[in-house]
């Protein structure tokens, strides 16, 4: 699931729900091997809120120990839910606490970017046009 072998200074973690069928996933999978391939200079992980692995405190750390020195944190959901607004910030705190010497942020959810609104707008448009 993550790219544990790379080791660089500034990486990033997508945070994702998580879910108890593993093949839910898997498109965080493809999404997380796009990024990585967009990246190769940066170390490109996902981690999950509950029922997956790693968790966010594992990925930082993980990071951390191969020498990160700043994480950006890209919650992978479509809303700012309570999730993105309580969840989030509270485990940033807790890494920005246990590893002071790293700079840790993140960036709204990815549904609130204009980009991904105007992708998935025009993936529905398209299904308007698909046979069937």
């Amino acid at each position: 699931m993550s790219s544990v072998t790379r080791s660089h200074t500034h990486n990033l973690i997508l945070f994702a729900h998580g879910a108890r069928d593993p093949a839910w996933a898997a498109p965080f999978e493809r999404l997380r091997a796009l990024a990585q391939a967009a990246m190769p200079a940066a170390s490109v992980e996902l981690a999950f809120l509950e029922l997956m692995q790693p968790d966010l405190p594992s990925a930082a750390a993980g990071q951390i120990a191969r020498g990160a020195q700043r994480i950006t944190v890209v919650p992978v959901f479509l809303g700012q839910g309570g999730h993105v607004r309580r969840d989030l910030p509270q485990l940033l705190d807790q890494l920005r606490q246990a590893h002071p010497q790293v700079r840790i942020d993140a960036v709204p959810a990815a549904g609130e970017d204009d980009a991904v609104l105007q992708a998935i707008a025009a993936y529905c448009v398209a299904a308007m046009a698909a046979p069937g």
